[in-house]
């Protein structure tokens, strides 16, 4: 058994609730105007790994642009659970995600050392399994420690959750933060990527030219 809760704007008398709709959706997909599309450079879908709850964040934008919640929400599984149950009940809301949303890329937070072993195991998991799934569509995967997507939203690659969460919920322009704070984290990952792949990328054409001339 496994259960999903979603974030979704409005929805709720809190604005931000857990539910399990349809579709794994906090807006469907034909919320989000052409217009808006053809505007948004990229699509990032954001990925905050964990076994309990992962946090997962869809965002629309580019670099010195303005930035679009497309969806957001966190897929929770029962700690009783064994493993692999609960790995295949992420890969499938993961999958469900990247059909509902077709994302340009995926962003997920690269695991660091931890103390406690089995936490890191877990979020390890968890975030492979995102990855694989994105590699399955063909899309590119990005890794960004918490650190860079701290650094990305806020200036401060040592700001604290509540931090992390008021510029998220300012750069998105919501009226309420998302909530929990791993659907705040996934929203950071994809606003890091949108920033941060802009300038690799830059950097990447600048080097290809460069590289081009000096063969010549």
């Amino acid at each position: 058994m496994w259960l999903s809760g979603l974030q979704s704007v409005g929805d709720t008398p809190g604005g931000w609730g857990d539910a399990r709709p349809a579709l794994p959706v906090a807006f469907p997909p034909n919320r989000c105007s052409s217009a808006i599309r053809v505007v948004a450079a990229m699509r990032v879908f954001g990925v905050d790994p964990g076994l309990t709850r992962c946090g997962l964040g869809v965002v629309d934008g580019a670099s010195g642009r303005s930035l679009t919640l497309a969806g957001a929400g966190v897929v929770r599984t029962p700690a009783g659970d064994d493993v692999a149950s609960r790995l295949l009940a992420l890969e499938q809301q993961i999958e469900e995600w990247l059909e509902a949303y077709h994302p340009d890329a995926v962003a997920v937070e690269r695991v660091f050392s931890q103390h406690n072993v089995r936490t890191v195991m877990g979020t390890a998991q968890a975030g492979a399994v995102a990855i694989v799934c994105a590699a399955r569509r063909g899309i590119p995967v990005a890794l960004h420690t918490p650190s860079e997507a701290k650094a990305a939203v806020t200036g401060n690659g040592r700001a604290d959750k509540a931090q992390v969460t008021g510029m998220v919920t300012r750069l998105l322009q919501l009226t309420s933060p998302p909530h929990p704070a791993d659907t705040a984290d996934a929203l950071a990952l994809a606003i890091c990527h949108l920033w941060r792949g802009a300038a690799e990328q830059r950097l990447a054409r600048a080097l290809a030219i460069h590289s081009r001339g000096g063969d010549r």
